[in-house]
């Protein structure tokens, strides 16, 4: 029994030392794989720190004056409802950004998707690259918002009417396109210069209201910004200058433009000028400034903005056709047509009893031909259409900020055009639109 006792023990501590030793290798094994997958994750980890998930919807519910109203807020209304439930927008954005040690931006990517009930688009997808050696300069390449004038730029989000004005959706539809821009502005610190940037940039020229280039012109658009400036204790202003100058291959051996003799004014064919395959103009000018006094209050803030220059549409639009105009079956086959357009925008907002309430005022106006005007247009002597027609726009409204993540917003449109002697256009279309707006931003 001592002995069979004497083995037990030894046959135990064998088998205690050899499953120790097991035991022992299977933990070295498993924190060699744990140090490794920490490196992996840790790796991850800290690139999702640089990650950044935002966006915003926007349910609304809007009333129109009339029935199967043409409207700018929003688009169109279908032919027999005069009121409507709709997602405006359904914004959902990544960014990714790299900083050095030095906290210095180097690398942002950004992708943006817009889903609502009309389908899923992509709204932005650019990548951003800071130098760092100056401190002076970036460059953006992909599909990102036009650098031209304050509207255009200012995110829907933070936006106080629920619209950008006629003429922005009309000249800058979707307001994004492709292309390429350098950044000009000093980011050191304590630069005497930073409240100046520059923005040069070379695009497509279309937009998003095309699927792709349809021909080989190219548009440039420049910007000169002054950021805000302190001119006291409580006042601020700032604004800009902003230039376009692109165009459009030329369709037909000509083109249509203005012609004045004396009180006789009408489109003619243009042959001379320009032949098929030509490019017609696209240039645009803009100025655009911001003042704002602070209160006990909150903020009262005007903003006013200029555009002017040529347009070339068609015989129907004034927006830059969406499709390839020398494509048979598809493309746009009617001649073009050059106008001499104006327009601007202009904003009173105002706080009440605190930051959480504001009022706000807005007139907007696009003239796309400001060389006719009233009964000119519908003349059967002449060839003017409702693409010449000026309109204006009153709005109203109250935005309460509910909190940090909820805005509602309620506003009113009165839309005026003038009075033609195109039939539908005599006197005053029945085109007021009523909104209300939920806004659930993350």
């Amino acid at each position: 029994m001592m002995f069979s006792f004497k083995w037990s023990r030894i046959v135990g501590l064998l088998l205690f030392l050899i499953q120790g030793q097991v035991r022992g290798q299977f933990l070295m094994d498993k924190i060699d794989t744990t140090k490794e997958l920490s490196r992996t994750t840790y790796r991850t980890i800290d690139r999702y720190n640089h990650i950044r998930i935002s966006g915003y919807i926007q349910p609304q519910y809007q009333v129109a004056s009339e029935k199967g109203a043409e409207s700018f807020a929003g688009g169109d209304f279908a032919p027999q409802p005069n009121n409507r439930f709709m997602l405006r927008r359904g914004r959902i954005r990544f960014d990714y950004a790299l900083t050095d040690l030095e906290q210095r931006n180097k690398v942002q990517v950004a992708f943006q998707l817009d889903a609502t009930e009309r389908g899923v688009f992509v709204r932005d997808l650019w990548g951003r690259y800071w130098e760092n050696k100056w401190e002076l300069l970036s460059f953006t390449t992909g599909m990102f918002a036009r650098p031209f004038g304050f509207e255009v730029n200012l995110s829907s989000s933070d936006r106080e009417s629920p619209e950008r004005g006629r003429m922005s959706q009309t000249l800058m539809k979707t307001e994004r396109d492709l292309g390429i821009m350098a950044t000009i502005e000093s980011r050191k610190a304590g630069s005497k210069w930073s409240f100046l940037e520059f923005d040069l940039g070379i695009f497509n020229g279309q937009g998003l209201t095309a699927p792709g280039e349809y021909d080989s012109y190219k548009d440039f658009i420049g910007q000169m910004l002054v950021k805000s400036r302190k001119l006291g204790n409580k006042l601020t202003v700032s604004g800009g200058l902003s230039y376009f100058l692109g165009g459009i291959v030329q369709n037909a051996d000509y083109s249509y433009r203005m012609e004045e003799k004396g009180a006789y004014k009408s489109f003619v064919a243009d042959s001379t000028t320009a032949k098929e395959g030509g490019k017609l103009p696209r240039r645009y000018y803009g100025l655009n400034l911001q003042f704002k006094h602070l209160s006990a209050w909150g903020a009262t803030e005007i903003r006013g903005e200029m555009w002017k220059g040529e347009q070339t549409g068609s015989e129907f639009m004034s927006e830059t056709p969406a499709y390839n105009p020398n494509e048979p079956g598809i493309g746009f086959l009617e001649p073009l047509y050059v106008r001499p357009f104006r327009g601007g925008f202009f904003y009173f907002l105002q706080h009440i009893v605190n930051r959480k309430h504001q009022i706000a005022l807005k007139y907007d106006f696009y003239d796309p031909n400001v060389k006719v005007e009233g009964k000119e247009i519908g003349d059967p002597a002449s060839n003017f259409t409702r693409a010449d027609i000026k309109f204006s726009t009153v709005g109203a409204g109250y935005i309460s900020n509910i909190n940090e993540s909820l805005k509602l917003v309620i506003w009113y449109d009165w839309v005026k055009n003038e009075s033609t002697a195109l039939p539908g256009y005599e006197s005053d279309r029945s085109d007021n639109v009523f909104t209300i707006r939920a806004q659930f931003r993350f």
